[in-house]
Protein backbone atom coordinates (compact mmCIF):
# COMPACT_ATOMS: atom_id res chain seq x y z
CA UNK A 1 0.00 0.00 0.00
CA UNK A 2 -0.20 1.93 -2.02
CA UNK A 3 -0.65 -0.33 -4.94
CA UNK A 4 -1.56 -0.05 -8.30
CA UNK A 5 -4.82 1.84 -8.06
CA UNK A 6 -3.61 4.16 -5.58
CA UNK A 7 -0.45 5.40 -7.75
CA UNK A 8 -2.30 5.40 -11.03
CA UNK A 9 -4.44 8.36 -9.02
CA UNK A 10 -1.78 9.84 -7.76
CA UNK A 11 -0.31 10.28 -11.57
CA UNK A 12 -3.38 11.37 -12.79
CA UNK A 13 -4.17 14.32 -10.69
CA UNK A 14 -0.65 14.94 -10.87
CA UNK A 15 -0.70 15.27 -14.60
CA UNK A 16 -3.32 18.12 -14.27
CA UNK A 17 -0.40 20.00 -12.31
CA UNK A 18 3.03 19.15 -13.91
CA UNK A 19 3.38 19.12 -17.44
CA UNK A 20 5.15 22.30 -18.89
CA UNK A 21 6.59 23.15 -15.18
CA UNK A 22 10.12 23.73 -14.77
CA UNK A 23 12.32 22.28 -12.23
CA UNK A 24 13.83 25.04 -10.45
CA UNK A 25 15.43 23.35 -7.08
CA UNK A 26 14.96 20.02 -5.57
CA UNK A 27 15.58 20.32 -1.23
CA UNK A 28 16.33 16.34 0.79
CA UNK A 29 15.29 16.52 4.04
CA UNK A 30 15.92 12.91 4.39
CA UNK A 31 19.12 11.40 2.69
CA UNK A 32 18.15 8.07 2.94
CA UNK A 33 15.25 8.94 0.20
CA UNK A 34 17.78 8.90 -2.72
CA UNK A 35 20.57 6.91 -3.55
CA UNK A 36 22.09 11.03 -4.58
CA UNK A 37 23.36 13.13 -2.75
CA UNK A 38 20.99 16.70 -2.68
CA UNK A 39 23.76 18.53 -5.22
CA UNK A 40 23.95 15.70 -7.77
CA UNK A 41 20.40 15.21 -7.45
CA UNK A 42 19.25 18.79 -8.27
CA UNK A 43 22.03 19.10 -10.86
CA UNK A 44 20.71 16.26 -12.84
CA UNK A 45 16.59 17.35 -12.70
CA UNK A 46 17.16 21.16 -12.33
CA UNK A 47 16.19 23.31 -15.10
CA UNK A 48 14.30 20.55 -17.02
CA UNK A 49 10.79 20.65 -18.05
CA UNK A 50 8.17 17.84 -16.92
CA UNK A 51 6.73 16.56 -20.33
CA UNK A 52 4.50 13.78 -18.90
CA UNK A 53 3.73 11.27 -15.82
CA UNK A 54 3.88 7.68 -16.35
CA UNK A 55 2.87 4.69 -14.22
CA UNK A 56 5.33 1.15 -13.84
CA UNK A 57 3.71 -0.89 -11.29
CA UNK A 58 3.84 0.84 -8.05
CA UNK A 59 6.61 3.13 -9.63
CA UNK A 60 5.55 6.90 -10.47
CA UNK A 61 7.99 8.09 -13.47
CA UNK A 62 8.32 11.75 -14.35
CA UNK A 63 9.91 12.26 -17.25
CA UNK A 64 12.25 15.40 -17.83
CA UNK A 65 13.09 17.15 -20.93
CA UNK A 66 13.99 20.43 -22.53
CA UNK A 67 15.18 23.59 -22.19
CA UNK A 68 18.03 21.31 -20.91
CA UNK A 69 19.23 18.90 -23.93
CA UNK A 70 19.86 15.90 -22.31
CA UNK A 71 16.52 14.70 -20.32
CA UNK A 72 15.92 12.44 -17.35
CA UNK A 73 13.44 10.26 -15.65
CA UNK A 74 12.51 10.47 -11.61
CA UNK A 75 10.76 7.49 -10.22
CA UNK A 76 9.36 7.51 -6.97
CA UNK A 77 8.07 4.29 -4.88
CA UNK A 78 5.83 5.13 -2.23
CA UNK A 79 6.37 2.35 -0.80
CA UNK A 80 3.83 1.43 2.27
CA UNK A 81 2.91 5.29 3.91
CA UNK A 82 4.35 7.87 1.13
CA UNK A 83 2.29 10.90 0.07
CA UNK A 84 3.05 13.17 -2.73
CA UNK A 85 1.38 16.48 -1.99
CA UNK A 86 0.97 19.44 -4.32
CA UNK A 87 1.17 22.30 -2.45
CA UNK A 88 0.15 21.39 0.85
CA UNK A 89 -0.61 22.92 3.87
CA UNK A 90 2.17 23.33 6.19
CA UNK A 91 2.86 20.24 8.70
CA UNK A 92 4.71 19.48 11.90
CA UNK A 93 7.60 17.24 10.19
CA UNK A 94 9.14 18.05 7.52
CA UNK A 95 8.88 16.77 4.07
CA UNK A 96 11.60 14.35 2.99
CA UNK A 97 12.05 16.13 -0.22
CA UNK A 98 10.64 19.08 -1.86
CA UNK A 99 10.66 19.40 -5.54
CA UNK A 100 9.83 23.19 -6.35
CA UNK A 101 9.00 24.33 -9.77
CA UNK A 102 8.44 27.44 -12.11
CA UNK A 103 6.29 29.27 -11.73
CA UNK A 104 6.03 28.89 -8.54
CA UNK A 105 4.49 25.40 -7.33
CA UNK A 106 6.07 22.71 -5.21
CA UNK A 107 5.82 18.99 -4.63
CA UNK A 108 6.70 17.60 -1.24
CA UNK A 109 6.87 13.88 -0.64
CA UNK A 110 5.81 13.04 2.68
CA UNK A 111 6.76 9.20 4.38
CA UNK A 112 5.93 8.52 7.86
CA UNK A 113 7.69 5.11 7.39
CA UNK A 114 10.95 6.31 5.52
CA UNK A 115 10.41 3.18 3.23
CA UNK A 116 9.58 5.31 -0.23
CA UNK A 117 12.46 6.40 -2.84
CA UNK A 118 13.27 8.26 -5.56
CA UNK A 119 15.67 7.87 -8.52
CA UNK A 120 17.19 10.39 -10.63
CA UNK A 121 17.74 7.59 -13.63
CA UNK A 122 19.14 8.72 -17.75
CA UNK A 123 16.39 7.46 -19.47
CA UNK A 124 18.48 4.53 -21.27
CA UNK A 125 18.38 2.67 -18.08
CA UNK A 126 14.94 2.97 -17.74
CA UNK A 127 14.51 -1.02 -19.25
CA UNK A 128 17.25 -2.46 -17.12
CA UNK A 129 15.74 -0.61 -14.34
CA UNK A 130 12.41 -2.39 -14.77
CA UNK A 131 13.81 -5.57 -16.02
CA UNK A 132 12.58 -7.73 -13.35
CA UNK A 133 8.68 -6.10 -13.25
CA UNK A 134 6.34 -8.56 -14.72
CA UNK A 135 3.52 -7.10 -16.80
CA UNK A 136 1.10 -4.82 -16.58
CA UNK A 137 -2.41 -5.93 -15.75
CA UNK A 138 -3.90 -3.16 -18.43
CA UNK A 139 -1.40 -4.31 -21.03
CA UNK A 140 -1.89 -6.25 -23.82
CA UNK A 141 0.92 -8.61 -22.70
CA UNK A 142 -1.32 -9.41 -19.49
CA UNK A 143 -3.45 -12.08 -20.98
CA UNK A 144 -5.32 -15.30 -19.91
CA UNK A 145 -2.92 -17.14 -21.80
CA UNK A 146 0.33 -15.15 -20.28
CA UNK A 147 -1.67 -15.62 -16.63
CA UNK A 148 -1.92 -19.97 -17.52
CA UNK A 149 1.75 -20.12 -18.30
CA UNK A 150 2.67 -18.22 -15.38
CA UNK A 151 0.36 -20.28 -12.88
CA UNK A 152 2.04 -23.29 -14.03
CA UNK A 153 3.89 -25.80 -11.53
CA UNK A 154 3.35 -23.19 -9.33
CA UNK A 155 3.56 -24.26 -5.83
CA UNK A 156 3.36 -21.17 -3.78
CA UNK A 157 0.20 -20.23 -2.53
CA UNK A 158 -2.10 -17.77 -4.74
CA UNK A 159 -2.01 -15.01 -2.80
CA UNK A 160 2.12 -15.14 -2.50
CA UNK A 161 1.49 -15.91 -6.50
CA UNK A 162 -0.36 -12.74 -6.99
CA UNK A 163 1.70 -10.62 -4.61
CA UNK A 164 5.35 -11.20 -6.44
CA UNK A 165 6.12 -8.45 -8.73
CA UNK A 166 8.22 -10.83 -11.29
CA UNK A 167 4.43 -12.38 -12.20
CA UNK A 168 2.44 -9.18 -12.44
CA UNK A 169 3.19 -5.71 -11.32
CA UNK A 170 1.28 -3.45 -9.01
CA UNK A 171 -0.75 -5.92 -7.54
CA UNK A 172 -0.47 -5.84 -3.43
CA UNK A 173 -2.22 -6.91 -0.48
CA UNK A 174 -5.51 -5.23 -0.33
CA UNK A 175 -6.23 -6.11 -4.30
CA UNK A 176 -4.92 -9.37 -4.36
CA UNK A 177 -7.54 -10.14 -1.40
CA UNK A 178 -10.72 -8.45 -2.98
CA UNK A 179 -9.62 -9.90 -6.88
CA UNK A 180 -9.46 -13.76 -5.35
CA UNK A 181 -12.51 -13.43 -3.37
CA UNK A 182 -14.22 -12.07 -6.96
CA UNK A 183 -12.52 -15.18 -8.62
CA UNK A 184 -13.98 -17.47 -6.09
CA UNK A 185 -10.04 -18.91 -5.24
CA UNK A 186 -8.82 -19.61 -1.78
CA UNK A 187 -5.71 -17.77 -1.17
CA UNK A 188 -4.05 -21.01 0.25
CA UNK A 189 -4.56 -22.80 -2.79
CA UNK A 190 -1.32 -23.76 -4.74
CA UNK A 191 -0.88 -21.83 -8.14
CA UNK A 192 -0.73 -24.41 -9.91
CA UNK A 193 -3.96 -25.78 -9.67
CA UNK A 194 -5.56 -23.48 -11.26
CA UNK A 195 -7.41 -24.52 -14.30
CA UNK A 196 -8.13 -23.00 -17.28
CA UNK A 197 -11.90 -21.63 -16.43
CA UNK A 198 -10.49 -20.20 -12.99
CA UNK A 199 -7.54 -18.84 -14.67
CA UNK A 200 -10.16 -16.73 -16.72
CA UNK A 201 -11.90 -15.89 -13.70
CA UNK A 202 -9.02 -14.85 -11.99
CA UNK A 203 -7.71 -12.78 -14.88
CA UNK A 204 -11.35 -11.36 -14.73
CA UNK A 205 -11.42 -10.47 -11.42
CA UNK A 206 -7.53 -8.65 -11.52
CA UNK A 207 -9.04 -6.48 -13.76
CA UNK A 208 -12.20 -6.05 -12.42
CA UNK A 209 -10.71 -4.61 -8.86
CA UNK A 210 -8.13 -2.57 -10.19
CA UNK A 211 -10.17 -0.95 -12.17
CA UNK A 212 -12.83 -0.72 -9.29
CA UNK A 213 -10.24 0.66 -7.08
CA UNK A 214 -9.18 3.34 -9.79
CA UNK A 215 -12.57 4.30 -10.48
CA UNK A 216 -12.85 5.09 -6.26
CA UNK A 217 -9.84 7.13 -6.29
CA UNK A 218 -7.94 4.12 -4.46
CA UNK A 219 -8.29 2.60 -1.06
CA UNK A 220 -7.66 4.87 2.40
CA UNK A 221 -7.62 2.76 4.61
CA UNK A 222 -4.32 3.65 6.79
CA UNK A 223 -2.50 6.37 5.18
CA UNK A 224 -3.48 7.03 1.32
CA UNK A 225 -4.22 10.52 -0.06
CA UNK A 226 -3.72 12.09 -3.44
CA UNK A 227 -2.14 15.13 -3.85
CA UNK A 228 -4.72 17.40 -3.05
CA UNK A 229 -4.99 15.64 0.13
CA UNK A 230 -8.11 13.80 -0.77
CA UNK A 231 -9.06 10.04 0.41
CA UNK A 232 -10.19 7.36 -1.71
CA UNK A 233 -13.16 4.95 -1.30
CA UNK A 234 -12.55 2.07 -2.23
CA UNK A 235 -12.52 0.60 1.53
CA UNK A 236 -15.73 1.35 1.89
CA UNK A 237 -16.90 -1.40 -0.56
CA UNK A 238 -14.17 -3.91 0.29
CA UNK A 239 -15.87 -7.49 0.54
CA UNK A 240 -12.85 -9.51 2.58
CA UNK A 241 -10.26 -7.08 3.37
CA UNK A 242 -9.87 -6.22 7.07
CA UNK A 243 -12.99 -7.85 7.65
CA UNK A 244 -12.14 -10.38 9.21
CA UNK A 245 -15.36 -12.07 11.72
CA UNK A 246 -17.88 -9.67 9.74
CA UNK A 247 -20.10 -11.40 7.42
CA UNK A 248 -19.51 -12.30 4.10
CA UNK A 249 -21.69 -9.83 1.73
CA UNK A 250 -22.45 -12.16 -0.44
CA UNK A 251 -23.55 -15.74 1.83
CA UNK A 252 -23.07 -14.44 5.66
CA UNK A 253 -20.52 -16.77 6.24
CA UNK A 254 -18.05 -15.34 8.82
CA UNK A 255 -14.26 -13.68 7.50
CA UNK A 256 -11.63 -15.65 7.83
CA UNK A 257 -7.86 -14.44 8.18
CA UNK A 258 -5.03 -16.13 7.47
CA UNK A 259 -1.14 -15.74 6.90
CA UNK A 260 -0.03 -15.96 3.28
CA UNK A 261 4.16 -15.42 2.97
CA UNK A 262 3.90 -12.92 5.96
CA UNK A 263 1.04 -10.87 4.54
CA UNK A 264 -2.46 -10.94 6.39
CA UNK A 265 -4.75 -12.45 4.21
CA UNK A 266 -8.55 -12.15 4.25
CA UNK A 267 -11.45 -15.07 2.63
CA UNK A 268 -14.82 -15.89 2.66
CA UNK A 269 -14.15 -19.91 3.25
CA UNK A 270 -17.69 -20.50 2.09
CA UNK A 271 -17.45 -18.52 -1.17
CA UNK A 272 -13.73 -19.55 -1.74
CA UNK A 273 -13.69 -23.02 -1.08
CA UNK A 274 -10.51 -25.12 -0.91
CA UNK A 275 -10.46 -26.95 -3.81
CA UNK A 276 -7.26 -28.15 -5.86
CA UNK A 277 -5.14 -28.74 -2.62
CA UNK A 278 -3.59 -25.97 -0.47
CA UNK A 279 0.08 -25.04 -0.97
CA UNK A 280 2.77 -26.82 1.18
CA UNK A 281 4.15 -23.43 2.10
CA UNK A 282 1.29 -21.97 3.36
CA UNK A 283 0.52 -21.22 6.72
CA UNK A 284 -2.52 -20.29 8.75
CA UNK A 285 -2.85 -17.66 11.66
CA UNK A 286 -4.44 -17.82 15.17
CA UNK A 287 -7.94 -16.83 14.46
CA UNK A 288 -8.34 -12.39 14.73
CA UNK A 289 -11.72 -11.49 15.99
CA UNK A 290 -12.85 -7.82 14.57
CA UNK A 291 -12.11 -5.94 17.41
CA UNK A 292 -8.75 -6.07 16.55
CA UNK A 293 -9.15 -4.62 13.08
CA UNK A 294 -8.79 -1.01 12.57
CA UNK A 295 -11.87 0.46 11.27
CA UNK A 296 -11.04 1.29 7.74
CA UNK A 297 -13.27 4.46 8.08
CA UNK A 298 -12.41 5.75 11.41
CA UNK A 299 -9.36 6.84 10.87
CA UNK A 300 -9.34 10.95 11.23
CA UNK A 301 -9.53 12.53 7.94
CA UNK A 302 -5.83 13.70 6.46
CA UNK A 303 -4.95 17.05 5.89
CA UNK A 304 -6.15 18.54 2.99
CA UNK A 305 -3.68 20.45 0.48
CA UNK A 306 -3.99 22.73 -2.35
CA UNK A 307 -6.32 21.46 -5.63
CA UNK A 308 -4.25 21.06 -8.79
CA UNK A 309 -3.93 23.21 -11.34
Amino acid sequence: MPELPEVEVVRRRLLTCLPGLVVRDVRVHDATVCDLPEDELRRTIAGRRVLGLRRRGKYLMIDLGEPVAAGRLLVVHLRMTGQLLFRPEPRGRPARFVITFDPSTELHFYDMRRFGRLWSLDPRDEEAFFAALGPEPFSAAFDVAYLRRALAERRAPLKAFLLDQRRIAGVGNIYADEALFRARLNPLRAAGTVGPREAQRLHAALLETLQAGIDHEGSSIESFIDPAGRRGSFQEILNVYQRTGEPCRVCGTAIERVVVGGRGTHYCPRCQPRRGGIAPTARRARPTGPAGKRDARGAPPATRGAECG
